[in-house]
């Protein structure tokens, strides 16, 4: 009877420390951050990601849009250009931004709107080494 008593009592430990092992397992799982590392895209304008149409548009769009930029701010990781707040411009913005995005996905991009009537803002950041190649592809912006 008492090795059967002995018995039981070891069941019971091991089986509580094995549960207690996977809970903690659990936790941890949970706890931890994801383990997937995105994917970084080289610092290269894509010139397959537009159609030869899409691509004369963005050009068009870029020369209009190089022209209305009144002003530049150089930021800790990438610029921000400063247009009037004319629907026109922001009508160039929101057709622009989607074609650069598609063949320069590492950007960052935001149009930003000031109340009452201020100014409209495109800003263009990213990750190291964005800033530079911003410089470089959007020197016509930059050093007008």
């Amino acid at each position: 009877m008492k090795i059967l008593l002995i018995i039981a009592i070891t069941a019971t430990i091991l089986g509580a420390y094995a549960a207690s092992q996977i809970a903690a397992e659990r936790q941890a799982r949970q706890s931890a951050p994801p383990t997937t590392a995105q994917k970084e895209t080289a610092f290269f304008c894509d010139r397959t990601a537009l159609t030869p149409g899409q691509r004369k548009r963005q050009q068009d769009l870029a020369k209009t849009l190089r022209t209305a930029v009144l002003g530049i701010q150089e930021l800790p990781d990438g610029f921000e250009f400063e247009f009037s707040p004319d629907p026109a411009n922001y009508q160039a913005l929101t057709e622009f931004t989607p074609l650069e995005r598609a063949c320069c996905p590492f950007f960052d991009v935001s149009i930003r709107l000031e109340r009452e009537g201020g100014k409209l803002w495109w800003r263009l950041t990213g990750r190291d080494g964005v800033k530079q190649f911003i410089r470089a592809e959007f020197a016509p912006w930059i050093k007008r």
